[in-house]
């Protein structure tokens, strides 16, 4: 039995939760759950014993010194919770850390008695995944769910991956067993620049996010961060022609794909989440102080135009072919696919391979 002592009677709790390693392409996923920690303040209430599931030489403790003292801090998943105020406040509860080494039932079990103590309604696991998705687009974001009658009320998708799964998939099924409402939500990074950060697919999961659970995030600077990404990798990009003429290749395959969705009756759904978000409907007018940053819709495509008056960017590393990329010549994704890379279980990217995919895969 789990006793949570000092937390609070939570109203209507969501709990949100991100891993890095395998299932975080770009950082994008950890990152979404720290934003929201920070903004919002969370404060944690519990910490998993890191010794009973990770391995210590794969995911190594750091020391730093706390006023000339030293001290380590371990590698582990921790446990927040947030109150997001509005006309009908609720709270998040929020678990971030990293992928486990082992004992991969137990971990699950152990993160399903606190949501069961805490009185969970839903967990919405977020995780990114490397994709052939060019970077001057919105970010695709898929949301899939084991639950048949979930799937239908909130439109999101039945999975029917089969194959290699990370920490993500485990839980959800674990979820799923339990009688917990589960989804996941997928951002697809481009495998051509797959290092850390990507604000811009950061904030594509924190826009769905949204959109699932009905609260607005705060955004601060992450518009202005993704844009300023975009920026610096379109800069990078012009300077290699082999890259730039494979971002057009995707641009190409890309708009060619979405022709058939851009019916009256997508177009009439992506007006009325405009709507909500600019009149304060559901996913409006709640959490976060006045005046937070502004929000794009859908991903945030009105956030990442070309704005040559918009500031020098902050370029990431070059977006040529390396480590995890897979490079031009990468092979197509398999969609709905867990994980796109066989890959180092704490990369986070893969070796882009392209000969898989990653469950949840929005292309």
């Amino acid at each position: 039995m789990i006793e949570l002592e000092g937390v609070p009677e939570l109203i209507d709790p969501v709990m949100v939760a991100a891993f890095e390693g395998w299932n975080d392409a770009g950082d994008a996923a950890s990152t979404a759950v720290a934003h929201l920690e920070r903004e919002w303040k969370g404060e944690v209430f519990a910490a998993l014993d890191a010794e009973d599931y990770y391995d210590f030489q794969v995911n190594r403790p750091t020391v730093w010194l706390d006023g000339g003292v030293r001290r380590i801090t371990w590698p582990t998943t921790r446990l927040s919770v947030v109150r997001v105020g509005g006309e009908k406040p609720r709270d998040l509860v929020l678990v971030r850390g990293i992928e486990p080494s082992m004992r991969w039932r137990s971990f699950c079990n152990e993160l399903l008695g606190f949501a069961h103590e805490l009185g969970v309604e839903m967990v919405v696991i977020l995780g990114a995944l490397l994709g052939d998705t060019p970077h001057t687009r919105p970010v695709p974001v898929s949301g899939v769910t084991s639950d048949p009658d979930l799937a239908r009320r909130m439109e999101l998708e039945e999975t029917r991956y089969e194959g290699p799964t990370g920490i993500v998939g485990i839980l959800q099924e674990a979820c799923a067993h339990a009688g917990v409402p589960a989804v996941s939500l997928w951002a697809a990074v481009p495998h051509y620049v797959s290092q850390p950060p990507n604000p811009k697919a950061t904030l594509a999961l924190l826009n769905r996010l949204e959109d699932l659970i009905g609260l607005r995030v705060p955004l601060g600077e992450l518009a202005e961060d993704a844009r300023a990404w975009q920026l610096g990798v379109d800069q990078l990009a012009s300077e290699d022609s082999e890259v730039a003429e494979y971002v057009q290749t995707l641009e190409e395959a890309r708009d060619t794909a979405e022709l058939p969705e851009a019916s009256g009756e997508a177009i009439a759904r992506e007006f009325e989440r405009y709507l909500r978000r600019r009149d304060g409907g559901p996913g409006a007018g709640q959490g976060g102080p006045p005046g937070a940053g502004g929000h794009a819709t859908d991903g945030g495509d009105a956030s990442y135009l070309r704005d040559p008056a918009g500031g020098r960017p902050r370029p990431p590393k070059a977006p040529g072919p390396g480590p995890g990329a897979g490079g031009p010549a990468g092979g197509g994704r398999d969609e709905g696919a867990e994980d796109a890379e066989d890959g180092d279980s704490n990369s986070g990217s893969g070796d882009g391979s392209g000969d898989g995919g990653r469950e949840g895969s929005a292309e």
